[in-house]
């Protein structure tokens, strides 16, 4: 399996030391946070030749496509294209769509089903737009504390049945599924073929080993699954304030060492796995 880790993990840090860091922990690739201010296509190419790196995937900044209000919808549309034509001049790197993080209800004067019916129509026409560039989308599953909607891989599943695109599949994270799941292997399992990303960090939200998930267990299912995709580690530095990766004192530190851990678990669990 390929791995990759979140640039966002990392902070507000010029693009090319985030790729220096990552090659230098032994990563595959990145998933690149979708702040398209900062960079350009050509310029990650040219970074991705220089470190032997892969982008995976854009996980996207804050919008809000499932909105009450049409301002705000049509923002989100904006957004995700652009996000769409990056990823294509990219050769058709995976965009990750979500709701609004730190949005946990219905707004004022408005109601879960509602916008429930707006995340639908607003990802509609978003399939089409990557379909026609061969841009895959994937639906990132937030745990209810940082989003309202869409909490389980069984409510994602409907949300692309209803969407109606094969375009669109599901992304799980094992950290949010810890809070919501009562199975994650079970959840993984019944996703089959429609995960089309999987995020990794323990319970705590940190490095591989350093909470109390049954991680293996999860990876040997998506091996067993014949998971083809790949494997992103998004796990910040561990300290107040979940929002922000940014951390007290030497976070990046903090980080390197989870991360360095996270691949040597990772590469031994698959190393066992292929010579059992």
């Amino acid at each position: 399996m390929k791995l990759g880790v979140c640039t966002w993990t990392f902070g507000p840090q010029p693009i090319d030391d985030i790729f220096a860091r990552v090659a230098r922990l032994g990563f595959d690739g990145v998933e690149l946070h979708g702040d398209l201010e900062s960079f350009t296509p050509e310029a990650i190419l040219a970074l991705c030749q220089i470190h032997k790196l892969q982008v995976f995937s854009l996980t996207p900044g804050d919008c809000d496509p499932a909105s009450p209000h049409a301002s705000d919808r049509q923002a989100a549309d904006s957004y995700y294209r652009d996000l769409i034509d990056f990823a294509q001049a990219l050769g058709g790197a995976r965009v990750s769509l979500h709701g609004l993080v730190g949005r946990i209800r219905a707004a004022e004067g408005s109601d879960q089903d509602s916008e429930y019916r707006h995340l639908v129509e607003a990802l509609k026409p978003l399939c089409e737009y990557a379909a026609e560039r061969s841009v895959p989308l994937v639906y990132e599953v937030l745990n209810r504390y940082e989003s309202h909607l869409i909490n389980t891989a069984a409510q994602c599943r409907k949300l692309i049945q209803d969407v109606g695109s094969s375009q669109l599949k599901v992304l799980l994270d094992a950290y949010h599924m810890n809070i919501e799941e009562a199975d994650p292997v079970r959840a993984l399992a019944e996703t089959g073929d429609q995960l089309g990303l999987y995020h990794v960090a323990d319970s705590n939200r940190g490095g591989i080993g350093q909470g109390h998930s049954r991680l293996a267990d999860q990876f040997t299912q998506l091996q067993a699954m014949q998971y083809a995709g790949p494997i992103i580690v998004e796990a910040p530095a561990m300290g107040p304030d979940p929002f922000t990766p940014v951390k007290t004192g030497d976070y990046l530190s903090v980080l390197e060492d989870q991360l360095s851990r996270s691949v040597s678990a990772l590469r031994e669990h698959c190393a066992i796995v292929e010579t059992a």
